[in-house]
């Protein structure tokens, strides 16, 4: 299998993967534990690369902000009340709070979009809060990625093996022929290969952008389901 390059139209910012991994693990944003979000963020970096996903260089100045943070963090107890300064993480603080604000205001003109989207179109399919939330982001289904990863523990690659992608595609199709919907991470669960792996991630977004499934998180940080997208409903006049 030749190199992958993935293109996302929406790809999410290094303060977007931050707030992911405090919302994952339940911490408090005013007391990071800045060597546990300085390893999860590296390790999804890792993942990002091994798709050869293009991020910008944003994520590496992060990357190597944390890794700084970290730095004066570890100094030597007698060596930080020497220099008596602020807490390293206190700009990263205020960086996240200003993102939130954004972020939450941005959710709010979205939902108004969305609700009012196609008032003036005859027949459009509509989903209610009730029924699905049409909306998961880029760091969740790589979530389900790096637990696979962690499944097959593969630390070395078969030369020359093979793994193309429209054999991946049909087994979703296959998996939601007679299921209304099934989990993100089912679909990984027969890979026994790193590479079978990324080629279903691929095949997920393949399908997603060819609108024939559709991709689905009820709750933030909930679970994260593929259902069919339903045909729409055209009524003759």
């Amino acid at each position: 299998m030749s190199a992958i390059d993935v293109h996302l139209d929406v790809f999410e910012g290094p303060l977007d993967l931050l707030m992911h991994l405090i919302k994952k693990n339940n911490l408090d944003i005013y007391d990071i534990p800045i060597s546990q979000i300085t390893k999860e963020y590296l390790d999804y970096l890792d993942i990002m690369k091994e798709f050869n996903l293009v991020f910008a260089g944003e994520f590496l100045v992060m990357a190597s902000t944390l890794m700084q943070i970290k730095a004066k963090m570890l100094l030597p107890s007698m060596e930080k009340a020497e220099s008596e300064g602020p807490d390293p993480r206190e700009e990263l603080i205020e960086k996240l709070e200003e993102y939130q604000k954004y972020k939450k205001a941005s959710e709010i003109l979205e939902k108004n979009f969305l609700e009012y989207k196609d008032a003036f179109y005859r027949g459009s399919p509509v989903f209610s809060n009730e029924d699905k939330f049409l909306d998961v982001e880029i760091f969740a289904l790589l979530s389900a990625v790096k637990r696979a990863f962690g499944r097959v523990n593969e630390t070395q690659l078969i030369e020359g093996e093979t793994f193309p992608i429209e054999p991946r595609i049909e087994k979703i199709n296959a998996m939601l022929s007679n299921r209304e919907w099934i989990f993100l991470d089912d679909i990984f669960l027969t890979e026994t290969k790193r590479l079978g792996i990324i080629t279903c991630f691929i095949a997920l977004l393949e399908l997603m952008k060819q609108r024939v499934i559709i991709v689905v998180q009820d709750v933030d940080l909930g679970e994260v389901r593929i259902y069919r997208r339903p045909e729409p409903n055209i009524q003759g006049d």
